[in-house]
């Protein structure tokens, strides 16, 4: 890693530990947001010259800490701060803040932090977005892209969701069983949508991917939460089933490699039979949910020794339960891989054929297409279509794989 990539690496990593504990000092989202920024600055403006400290995060705390009482004491000259006890349990010493950010207070921070915004008085939507903006500090364009919404929509959202939460005067403490319950669904969606983020790295020891062990860890804790509820099974099952193949999803040069060509030696088996154990364990409560289906789906996948035994049918029949549980066009985009298999290309062009007007800014809709037209020997409207494709890449992989359909194209016309 060079020049201050580092930096960047480590302020992403540390992130949701700060601004968490930070939330819990001072109450305040805007303002625990805004002193991790500041905290931010100064290790940019400090660690080039010094070198990093021995925990970022507790360096981080300490000093976001004290941007923060600086900012309450200018918000407030002629008003005395609140007890100490009040504001903060960690001291001004690097050495003491690493004693106490131990693996508890981290888990009680982040659980804490995601339930308090997923607040019931949001809607869904507001609850996802906030939580994913202060606690993974995914930007708003990144948000956006989630949700298949315009930044400034995001935007917006985002603002409502803070100024709710604010106004309601909520206190940042562990909920009691019933706001646990009601704010679930939005906790899972959210570990979800920060496990896609990490997902879609092309560097697996990059600490973006690191987001999906942090999803993973999060969903553990609910499911020591709630050890019989099906679903979070299913989300937990779902993210190790895909975590499994992490080894063998890019190639040497970054660029994706399919599923169907990817070497299945490196799939990791403990996690793939971890993942097939909490599905069998979820289904046996008769109670299918949007995560259990994907993750029987992932399943399929992982049983398959080769591609050519992976049962198509099967998990087409689970992407139309799918579509009938959450309806979607991402879920229908999804299920044409399968139609794909079994019916040929066409009949995957003639499912996905409707979805263009609301999935037109998709990087994903517009490289299947291409696909399918490529298949079909349609290569002027193939070439359209990864060109649109490659315009909405969200990463250099992404644009790396499209770019080799493109290449490919470009030879056979040559060859001609």
């Amino acid at each position: 890693m060079t020049g201050l990539a580092w930096i960047d690496a480590a302020l992403v990593s540390a992130r949701p530990q700060a601004v968490a504990a930070l939330l819990r000092y001072f109450r305040d989202l805007d303002l625990a947001e805004e002193a991790y920024q500041d905290a931010c600055l100064r290790a940019l403006k400090n660690w080039p010259t010094n070198g990093p400290p021995r925990d970022p995060a507790a360096w981080l705390i300490m000093v976001g800490r004290n941007a923060a009482i600086d900012v309450t004491r200018r918000r407030a000259k002629q008003t005395a701060l609140p007890d100490e006890e009040h504001l903060s349990d960690l001291s001004d010493v690097e050495a003491d803040a690493v004693q106490r950010l131990d693996e508890a207070d981290y888990r009680d921070d982040v659980l804490r932090l995601l339930f308090i915004c997923c607040h019931p008085d949001l809607p869904a939507t507001q609850q996802v977005a906030l939580a994913l903006r202060i606690v993974s500090g995914l930007t708003v364009p990144q948000i956006a892209r989630a949700f298949l919404v315009g930044e400034s929509a995001m935007e917006q959202r985002i603002t409502r969701a803070k100024a709710k939460v604010a106004g309601a005067g909520v206190p940042f403490e562990a909920p009691d069983a019933v706001e646990r319950s009601q704010r679930l669904d939005s906790v899972a969606a959210m570990i979800y949508l920060v496990f896609n983020e990490g997902y879609s790295a092309a560097d697996p020891a990059s600490d973006r991917a690191s987001l999906c062990d942090e999803a993973i860890r999060l969903a553990r804790l609910l499911l020591r939460m709630y050890p019989s509820e099906p679903e979070i099974m299913g989300l937990l099952a779902l993210m190790l089933l895909q975590h499994s193949r992490i080894a063998a999803r890019f190639g040497a040069d970054g660029g994706a490699i399919l599923l169907e060509d990817q070497d299945r030696t490196k799939w990791k088996a403990p996690l793939i039979q971890e993942g097939l154990a909490l599905i069998e364990k979820a289904m046996r409560s008769r109670k299918p949910g949007p995560y259990q289906i994907q993750a029987a789906i992932a399943g399929l996948h992982a049983r398959a020794e080769t591609p050519d035994e992976t049962d198509w049918a099967e998990i087409d029949a689970l992407y139309q339960a799918l579509e009938r549980h959450t309806p979607s066009p991402v879920v229908t985009l999804n299920r044409a891989v399968a139609v794909a298999k079994l019916n040929g290309p066409q009949a995957a062009l003639d499912l996905i054929a409707p979805l263009g007007d609301r999935l037109d800014g998709y990087f994903y809709f517009h490289g299947v297409r291409g696909a399918y037209l490529k298949q079909l020997g349609r290569n002027k409207d193939a070439r359209e279509a990864f060109n649109r494709a490659i315009a909405l890449a969200n990463t250099p992989a992404e644009a790396a794989h499209i770019r080799q359909h493109l290449d490919s194209l470009e030879a056979e016309a040559v060859k001609k």
